[in-house]
């Protein structure tokens, strides 16, 4: 038997300890299982990994080489197996091999510049921004502006990633075409899609009087010359380069929203956050290490209690698309078939409005649903502070009461405790801590792929369903579809 399987039978075998007993039998558990970095706290104390546990996956991680795999990331070396190239999401904030860290200040310093001419006037008045992308085209930009753009926004922003064209009439109907800036971001520019909702936005500006629509357009992406071909003038084709993935490219040239609706210093404050936490991460031993401590959390739920889920909660209004953005982040990389469970399925809400909606099922249900807290010590408004004390107050009160349960001999008012959950909290929500939480995100689920043996930065599971809905596009003669598809096809086109 390999040392690996050894280690897995050990975690496996694990007696589960309550969650009140290991509290009760460690003095140091807080101190054990709680990190501060970054401007942030996590705290995994409520959850049931103890010093043996802790210990086994140390070991599995050594095992798994988890320290040269992390090396050869931060190195740009090929880590990207099934596609051969590397991963470099990190040296767009300047943690990776020289050349591509000199590469992407060289992009970066391309997009101030067009961010410069653009607040000088030089593409005319700019009152909205309608951002086009799907994926981490969209879901990246789309967070970060809503979580930090709340307070006087200098432009609108809406982004739009949906092909059903609903999506669009709103930004149509609220634009004015005169004054709009369309940005198209798609890593390949032919993403169809967005390709489909850009030519509709075209006759949009069109439609509206606009002589040269392409005028109007940015394009972000890492084959400049189908943006070139589309129409769009070579000066304002951002590139960013192809080892930078979709749902990791944020920091790129797909972060140019991102700079031009918050300012370039936000955007730079966003970068430096996250590098703190990618040194973090790449200094830090395993067991003071919050994005490898959160992986052991995540499979030691995964691997030896069943549970098929993650919830995440974010107490802070401003945080509310974290869900979105982290399904597409962990599910798509880890969602990989392989002879253990991978990725859980992650799904989530917003503070109070989840505890009256979901809440239900976490105490009382039969599933078995690890829970992650993430809230903001300080206020991100100006009304009575009770408002932001309350939220806070029931943030962590579900934590506790997820632990201790209450004992009841009327079985419709028990509550069996022993639910696990592990708290993120944010000092202050500004461009560095954020940068810091996604930077978080993104290691936990490279740790999570290292330690179980796959290839987060591939996604073909995405790609059968697109390949015959083309076919279905194409009235493709010899599809054989399964009666079903075919009756929804003849009812519906």
């Amino acid at each position: 038997m390999s040392d690996t399987a050894t280690l897995w039978q050990a975690i496996e075998s694990a007696a589960p300890t309550r969650l009140t007993a290991l509290f009760a039998a460690d003095p140091d558990r807080l101190e054990r299982l709680t990190v501060e970095e970054a401007g942030l706290y996590f705290d995994f104390s409520k959850t049931h990994l103890d010093a043996a546990l802790l210990d086994s996956f140390a070991a599995l991680a050594d095992a798994q080489d988890l320290a040269g795999k992390r090396d050869a990331l931060f190195a740009g070396e090929a880590v990207n197996a099934s596609e051969g190239r590397a991963a470099e999401h990190m040296a767009q904030r300047g943690q990776g091999a020289p050349d591509s860290v000199a590469l992407a200040n060289a992009l970066h310093m391309r997009m101030r510049a067009l961010i410069d001419a653009i607040e000088a006037g030089a593409l005319g008045e700019i009152r909205h921004i309608l951002h086009l992308g799907i994926g981490g085209s969209a879901l990246g930009p789309d967070f970060v502006i809503d979580a930090l753009g709340r307070e006087e926004p200098a432009y609108d922003v809406a982004v739009v990633s949906n092909v059903d064209g609903v999506a669009l009439e709103g930004p149509f109907h609220l634009f004015d075409p005169e004054y709009t800036l369309v940005v198209i971001a798609s890593k390949s520019f032919t993403t169809a899609e967005t390709m489909l909702n850009a030519q509709s936005t075209v006759q949009w500006l069109r439609n509206a009087g606009i002589a040269d629509p392409y005028g109007h357009m940015v394009a972000l992406t890492a084959d400049p010359d189908k943006a070139v071909d589309f129409g769009i003038d070579e000066t304002r084709v951002l590139p960013f380069p192809e080892t930078v993935g979709g749902r990791y490219s944020l920091w790129s040239s797909i972060g140019f929203p991102i700079a031009l609706a918050l300012g370039w210093d936000a955007f730079e404050q966003l970068l430096e956050g996250a590098a703190a936490m990618d040194r973090h991460f790449r200094l830090a031993a395993w067991c003071d290490n919050a994005p490898v401590l959160a992986a052991f959390v995540d499979l030691y739920y995964t691997q030896t209690r069943g549970a098929e889920t993650r919830a995440v909660f974010a107490y802070d209004e401003r945080l509310r698309l974290l869900a979105p953005y982290l399904q597409q982040l962990e599910m798509e990389s880890n969602g990989k078939a392989m002879d253990r469970a991978t990725s859980p399925i992650v799904w989530g809400g917003v503070g109070t409005d989840a505890q009256h909606a979901v809440f239900q099922l976490l105490h009382q249900g039969t599933h078995l649903v690890p829970a992650e807290f993430v809230a903001v010590a300080e206020a991100g408004d100006h009304r009575d502070p009770a408002h932001h004390e309350q939220l806070l107050v029931n943030c962590f009160a579900q934590g506790s009461a997820l632990m201790t349960g209450r004992e009841s001999d009327d079985p419709d008012r028990h509550f069996p405790g022993d639910r696990p959950s592990s708290t993120i909290l944010i000092e202050t929500l500004d461009p560095a801590s954020l940068g810091a939480l996604l930077a978080f995100y993104e290691h936990r689920t490279f740790a999570n792929a290292a330690l179980l043996g796959i290839n987060p930065f591939d996604q073909f599971g995405v790609e059968l369903g697109k390949d015959i809905a083309r076919a279905i596009a194409d009235d493709e003669e010899a599809l054989d579809l399964d009666p079903s598809t075919q009756a929804l096809i003849e009812r519906a086109l």
